[in-house]
């Protein structure tokens, strides 16, 4: 399948610009072949334009018909085929089996949206009926649920090529929602990511959907990305990176004459406590799933656990033991592009800089352009104290393990805690009994608490919270992966003594739909 190297702009392609760019192979360090066009500011505004008068219409579609367009486009990536799996390879240097797998997770989130649009009870209907005789005030009839925000700005993700990026989780859920999506494809796979838009272009062709329902754009973040977010159509943004990106990106909305909300995911240490009787018990076995998890995909997850907290105990130099077995024999491999390994190279010289931090283990680099090994890094409570930077994420596959001397001490590690994506706990039932305001504590910390297990592997369900506090979001009220990712896109509005036939199918009093509605302070269908 040839590429073009232009944008996608509603049903239309664009290569306007003369600044063009090739992706690189991570692996061999060879540039692919396609030259691809930076968009312009005027490509951008045509986008726009397209999204603000197709939200127009798509906004009133069916559950019904916005879900068969979702399943549309999972068709149309799936008859990609071999296709995407080439181009995605060779842009990321993930393995064929990765990517197979993440675009099943890709197609799945889109149908699960589309069951949820079908079943309808997401808008969150609530009913209160009038009661015009009520004293000393009659009360009015009114009825609220949930309503599409407008066209959503989307920035496609390094690290999931598919799965956070042009029709990844971000995409879908507002496509849910009713909103139209300009995606502003990450630079490192402009191929793959033009394979997916001809795909949504197509599904949208397909479904008889208004133009300007998606919309594709390569390019600078710094130049047409800020762009998208400062763009006065636009009224959400969602991304998936770096603190430094989504702090930018925040900055700029909440600058605008009138601020959007920013749902940026910014990365996440994901700390992992281990209490001292399930270390005794099964010590073994957590050191050699703890080093699968830190260099699961050499790393490059936003929920890869960069740090470890133990107390000292007579099992922990055992424990200790293992777990630089297992870190010696782990295998590291290329990174996806060279940016995120120079930053993993400053992370762990960052590191190594302090004094009370030590090499425990180090792995295989294996080979690659971008290649890097596994490390794991050994410190004291009282240097994390000291210098709270030690529980920064490095982005890859490097960890830290952190030896307290004391309960009270962990404790007040876990207290000091920024904000994390997830945290868990390993220990026995009566352990974690005894734990418990460890546990308070994190439910504080995080969006996902986890026990006896490992954060690597998110699940795409309806209750999932794939989220947290500051810094690893920039609003811990929402979660970017599961279908409570719709309410990100959405707004409620009130309909007060409204017509019979003026309202959404949704509230109307025989309900239609037979959605589920809160009426009058009781759930019923």
């Amino acid at each position: 399948m040839n590429l073009t190297g232009k944008q996608i702009i509603g049903l239309t392609f664009s290569a306007e610009g003369s600044t063009v760019f090739q992706s690189l192979n991570p692996t061999t360090g060879e540039k692919l072949p396609t030259q691809f066009h930076a968009a312009t500011l005027a490509e951008l505004d045509q986008a726009a334009h397209k999204a603000q008068i197709a939200f127009q219409v798509y906004r009133q579609k069916s559950g019904t018909e916005k879900a068969l367009f979702l399943e549309k486009i999972a068709e149309e990536i799936d008859n990609l085929g071999d296709d995407l799996i080439n181009i995605a390879t060779a842009e990321t240097g993930l393995p064929a089996g990765r990517i197979a797998g993440e675009r099943g997770r890709t197609t799945g989130q889109l149908r699960l949206f589309a069951q949820l649009l079908r079943d309808g009870s997401w808008v969150n209907a609530r009913i209160e009926t009038a009661i015009p005789d009520r004293q000393p005030l009659p009360k009015v009839d009114i009825r609220m649920m949930h309503r599409a925000l407008g066209p959503v700005g989307v920035f496609g993700a390094s690290n999931f090529p598919l799965a956070f990026s042009v029709a990844g989780g971000d995409t879908a859920s507002a496509l849910a929602a009713g909103c139209p999506v300009i995606v502003k494809a990450h630079s490192a796979h402009p191929g793959t990511s033009e394979l997916v838009g001809s795909a949504i272009q197509q599904a949208a062709l397909k479904s008889k959907m208004p133009e300007g329902v998606f919309s594709l754009l390569h390019g600078s973040g710094t130049v047409i990305g800020s762009a998208l977010v400062q763009h006065p159509v636009i009224k959400a943004i969602g991304f998936t990176g770096s603190y430094q990106g989504g702090m930018a990106l925040f900055n700029l909305a909440v600058k605008r004459p009138v601020p959007i909300p920013v749902y940026a995911e910014m990365g996440s240490t994901n700390p992992v406590f281990i209490l001292p009787k399930i270390m005794q018990e099964k010590g073994a076995l957590i050191a050699q799933q703890f080093a699968a998890s830190v260099t699961l995909g050499v790393g490059q997850f936003c929920t890869n656990p960069g740090m470890m907290i133990i107390n000292q105990s007579g099992a922990s130099q055992g424990f200790k033991s293992d777990l630089s077995k297992e870190f010696r024999h782990a295998k590291g491999g290329v990174m996806l592009t060279k940016g995120i390994q120079d930053a993993y190279h400053k992370g762990v010289a960052k590191h190594l800089e302090k004094e009370s931090v030590t090499v425990m283990a180090e792995g295989d680099e294996g080979g690659g352009f971008t290649a890097v090994k596994p490390v794991l890094f050994e410190t004291n409570g009282q240097a994390v104290d000291a210098n709270p930077e030690l529980s920064e994420e490095i982005f890859g596959p490097a960890s830290v393990l952190v030896e307290t001397q004391s309960k009270e001490e962990l404790l007040h590690i876990a207290q000091n805690l920024e904000g994390h994506l997830t945290a868990t706990v390993h220990g026995t039932p009566e352990e974690l009994t005894e734990y418990a305001d460890l546990l308070e504590l994190l439910e504080q910390k995080v969006g996902r608490l986890i026990i006896n297990g490992f954060p690597t592997g998110v699940e795409v369900c309806h209750a999932m919270m794939h989220g947290g506090p500051f810094p690893a979001t920039t609003d811990s009220r929402s979660t970017s992966v599961g279908t409570a990712a719709i309410y990100r896109f959405t707004r409620p509005v009130s309909y007060q003594n409204f017509p019979e036939n003026l309202l959404p199918d949704e509230l109307k009093t025989n309900n239609p739909l037979r959605v589920w509605r809160l009426v009058n302070g009781a759930f019923q269908q």
